[in-house]
């Protein structure tokens, strides 16, 4: 005896037949068991396939006027909304040839006639499990994308903000607040931006790379936690021992990043602190090889630390220091333009150039009430 479906859901089934004695017989069959929709032509059934409720399982005779249920079936597979429903051929045809055309078109079973009540009922039965297993694996599928997703997204907002409190410490140590994080963040997400436009550039800075950038930027000064109060809040010029030490903090960064990181397996999740130790490392570095820790020259220089070296000091020019006051805007930019070919780069200086107004609205909206000067 064929076990009832679930009391509380009764599943659709779609019965496609231009005998009105086929749809009489079959509907008295599975009337007891399911929901049953008829239909007498082709056309009409393609437009119950996409009423709701949609059907769960088609009955499609082969032979109609008009159109077939080979053309119903093609149709049906062409439509998003009713790709997936299975169908079962209906049919009086017994040739393998037959079969084998309705199955390469989609058909999920055959049923000949004349129709044997327990083979229709079995047949449908099992289609019908085969349906539900299909839709609840796609529902775990789609529920654990979803959440895939959802923690993903939530591991990345505790790592930014976990960077930002680590880049924060630095600031904090060196009179400085959050918002210089924040500006010389969206200053490299700028600068990289723009080279990326460039044919030179676009293969190496693809929005990942752009993104780890200005993800990493924050913690280019967080070496300065390890540089003593009397050197790092010292009001005048150093004294030249007293600017070896400072000048230490980029290699205390980059060495403190290496220490979090080293013993982790996959580095290829890390990739964005193995840009910050590069950025930490070498943002003091000039482009006519004068700067530190290494001397390096040109293209030498990391590109991320390049981008880092123009969006800093562009920074410290217009924010008040504690041994100096803020410089205009504009008096920046002659400094910045001055120092092309010198200290930065000069492809990142037209990039800067390129880029006035976005440097201008940034320095703006990370104003700082008392220091940032952003004429």
């Amino acid at each position: 005896m064929t076990a009832l479906p679930h009391p509380i859901y009764r599943p659709t089934i779609l019965v496609v037949d231009d005998t009105p004695e086929n749809i009489t017989v079959l509907g008295e069959l599975l009337k007891p068991f399911y929901s049953v929709r008829v239909s007498a032509n082709g056309r009409r059934a393609l437009a119950l396939a996409v009423a709701v409720p949609q059907p769960d399982l088609i009955l499609l005779d082969v032979m109609m006027p008009e159109m077939d249920g080979y053309e119903v079936l093609s149709r049906l597979r062409a439509i998003p909304e009713t790709q997936d429903i299975p169908v079962i051929f209906i049919t009086a045809l017994d040739g393998t040839e037959d079969e084998s055309y309705g199955i390469s078109l989609g058909a999920a079973d055959y049923i000949t006639k004349p129709l044997r009540p327990a083979i229709v009922l079995a047949r449908v039965k099992a289609q019908l499990e085969l349906k539900h297993a299909r839709d609840r694996l796609r529902d775990q599928n789609a529920w654990l994308e979803t959440e895939v997703s959802r923690r993903m997204q939530q591991n990345q907002r505790i790592q930014n903000a976990s960077m930002r409190a680590l880049a924060s410490l630095a600031e904090t140590r060196d009179n400085e607040t959050g918002n210089h994080i924040l500006r010389t963040q969206a200053y490299v997400n700028v600068l990289a931006a723009e080279m990326a436009k460039h044919t030179h550039y676009s293969a190496i800075l693809t929005p990942a790379i752009i993104d780890s950038y200005t993800k990493a930027a924050p913690l280019h000064d967080i070496g300065k936690v390890g540089i003593p109060d009397e050197i790092l809040y010292k009001p005048g010029k150093f004294a030249p021992e007293e600017w070896a030490v400072m000048q230490t903090h980029a290699r205390l960064g980059s060495d403190a990043i290496w220490r979090a990181i080293q013993n982790e397996e996959d580095q290829s999740e890390l990739d964005f602190l193995h840009i910050a130790m590069e950025i930490s490392h070498y943002h003091h570095e000039k482009w006519d090889g004068s700067g530190y820790p290494e001397g390096l020259k040109a293209s030498a220089i990391p590109l991320s630390a390049r981008l880092m070296a123009l969006a800093d000091v562009f920074d410290a020019l217009i924010t008040k220091r504690v041994y100096k006051a803020a410089f205009t805007v504009d008096k920046a930019i002659e400094i910045i333009v001055a120092g092309k070919g010198l200290h930065f780069d000069p492809d990142i200086v037209e990039a800067f150039l390129s880029r006035l107004d976005d440097f201008r609205a940034i320095a703006r909206r990370y104003r700082d009430q008392e220091t940032a000067n952003a004429n």
